[in-house]
């Protein structure tokens, strides 16, 4: 009877301790299972945080049209340094806005023998465009910097057959590449004047 007893205690006992343990457990499964939802989605926007850098240049790139007027795009006060010069002449073949969005623009006399201008205005993600620039500064000498909030590279040289200066002029930014070649005819402005209209 008394071993009865005891045991039905023990019994008992062993019940209490487990009822005891268990919404202890839950408890904790709770305690940590709260956290662990708003920990997780803390992680993800975290984690879709790192992502998003890079899927959210996309969106900023695809905000910024490619221009289609060649004129439209420089100010009065470049305008006025190209006065006379013929813009898009069929001599020089395909021009204006192509197939691909590019735009071109050729700045130049058919009559002259070197004095003119050619900018393409294209789209280039930061990858290649930056690869470009820096084989243009490591390779071939062309001096970079950051303005405006992109990547300008330039280079100057004098032209092999008359006594006039050469250069080229690039500027990248929000996936969109800026490049400029010209002969013995650089506007002042010309390529901040493009970054302006475009970027603001």
């Amino acid at each position: 009877m008394n071993a009865r007893s005891i045991a039905a205690a023990a019994a008992l006992l062993l019940l209490v301790t487990l009822t005891a343990c268990t919404p202890a457990s839950e408890g904790s499964g709770d305690a940590s299972g709260s956290p662990k939802p708003s920990a997780s989605s803390d992680e993800e926007p975290g984690g879709s945080a790192s992502p998003e850098p890079s899927p959210s240049a996309t969106p900023t790139t695809q905000a910024i049209a490619l221009p289609t007027d060649c004129r439209a795009i420089l100010s009065d006060a470049v305008l006025a340094q190209l006065e006379g010069i013929p813009l898009n002449d069929a001599a020089f073949g395909p021009s204006g806005v192509g197939d691909d969005g590019m735009l071109t623009c050729i700045w130049a006399d058919p009559g002259a023998d070197t004095t003119g201008l050619t900018t393409t205005i294209s789209g280039m993600s930061r990858g290649p465009a930056l690869d470009m620039l820096n084989a243009l500064a490591d390779d071939e000498g062309f001096s970079c910097f950051t303005p405006d909030g992109g990547t300008r590279c330039e280079k100057t040289w004098p032209n092999k057959t008359y006594p006039v200066t050469d250069g080229r002029t690039l500027f990248w930014k929000d996936d969109v590449l800026i490049d400029t070649r010209y002969s013995n005819l650089a506007p002042d402005g010309y390529t901040s004047s493009i970054v302006e209209h475009l970027f603001g």
